[in-house]
C-alpha cells in the first residue's frame, strides 16, 4: 500500500469516528428536553416528571427569588445563573421544574435542557447547538458535585463563563447539589494540607460556586411543614384522611425514615394514596 493510500484510509477512520454535528431538535415539539451524547443529540420529553408550583411548602423564598430570576431571564433581562443547594429532598430539582412550568405558561419560547454531570465534558458542543435555537434555554443539571481528582468542572466553566465566545445570551444555568462549595469539606481539607501554597490549592474548584449569581439554601423541614405538605398533597389529589389519622402515621412513617423531608411526605403520602384506592 503507498503511503498516500495510508494516509487516505487514516484521514477516512478518523473522519467516522469524529461525532457529526448534532441535529437541531423541533423546539416547538416540546416543552423540555435530555441532552445524551455518543451520537450528540437532545431528545425531546413527552412528558415532564414534575409537581405544580403550589405544594411545594417550606422553601417560599427560594421560590420567589427563582422565579423572578427565571421571568427576567424568559424576557430576555438580565438574569443570574442558580445554585440550589442543601437538604436532601427538599425539593430543588422539583422548585426547578415547576418554575419552569410556571414561566412558561407566559413565555412559550423558554424550554428546559437536562444535561448529567457525566455529560458536562461535552457541554461545548451543546452550547453551540443552543447558541442558535430560537427559544430562551434553561439549562439544568441536577445532584451535581466533584471529587478532588475530578475534572469534569473545567467543562463546567464554559457555562458559567462562556470563554471566549462567552456564555449564550439565550442560556442561562441552574444546577441542584447537596454540597455549597460542590466539593465534599474532607477533600477541600485534604488538598489545602498537602498544598505548597494551600491557599490557591483548592480555589479553582471552590470558586467555581462563586460563579453562580444566586445561591440559594434549602435546609430542613419542620414538622408542621412536613405535615402541611402531605396536607396540600391529599387535598390536591382528592386523598380523603382525618387530620388525626395523617399526623399520626405520618410522624411514624418520618421515624421509620429517620429523617423528615419533601421527599418523605411524598413518599408517605404515595403510600396512603395507594391504601385509599387513589391513583396520582
Amino acid at each position: 500500500m503507498t503511503e498516500t493510500a495510508l494516509l487516505s484510509r487514516i484521514a477516512e477512520a478518523l473522519e467516522r469516528m469524529r461525532p457529526a454535528p448534532a441535529a437541531a431538535p423541533d423546539w416547538h415539539g416540546a416543552e423540555a428536553f435530555v441532552w445524551h451524547t455518543d451520537p450528540d443529540r437532545l431528545v425531546p420529553v413527552d412528558r415532564v416528571n414534575r409537581v405544580d408550583l403550589s405544594l411545594l411548602l417550606g422553601i417560599n423564598r427560594a421560590r420567589d427569588i427563582l422565579i423572578d430570576n427565571t421571568r427576567q431571564f424568559a424576557a430576555g433581562l438580565p438574569a443570574n445563573n442558580a445554585l440550589l443547594w442543601g437538604s436532601r429532598g427538599m425539593g430543588k430539582s422539583s422548585l426547578v421544574k415547576a418554575v419552569h412550568a410556571t414561566v412558561q405558561a407566559d413565555h412559550e419560547t423558554l424550554k428546559l435542557v437536562e444535561v448529567q454531570r457525566e455529560d458536562l465534558p461535552s457541554i461545548g458542543r451543546l452550547l453551540t447547538l443552543l447558541r442558535d435555537a430560537p427559544a430562551r434555554i434553561i439549562l439544568f443539571c441536577d445532584d451535581l458535585s466533584f471529587s478532588h481528582d475530578d475534572q469534569h468542572y473545567k467543562s463546567l466553566k464554559a457555562v458559567l463563563d462562556g470563554g471566549v465566545e462567552g456564555r449564550p445570551e439565550n442560556v442561562i444555568f441552574y444546577a441542584t447539589s447537596n454540597r455549597r462549595h460542590l466539593m465534599p469539606r474532607d477533600m477541600i481539607e485534604n488538598e489545602r494540607s498537602n498544598a505548597i501554597n494551600p491557599s490557591e490549592a483548592v480555589e479553582e474548584k471552590v470558586s467555581l460556586s462563586d460563579r453562580f449569581g444566586l445561591w440559594l439554601g434549602f435546609h430542613p423541614c419542620s414538622q408542621d411543614d412536613y405535615l402541611a405538605m402531605i396536607r396540600g398533597y391529599c387535598d390536591a389529589y382528592g386523598v380523603k384522611v382525618d387530620d388525626e389519622t395523617l399526623r399520626a402515621e405520618a410522624i411514624e412513617w418520618q421515624a421509620t425514615r429517620g429523617a423528615r423531608s419533601g421527599r418523605v411526605a411524598w413518599q408517605y403520602f404515595t403510600d396512603l394514596a395507594g391504601r385509599k384506592g387513589i391513583r396520582v
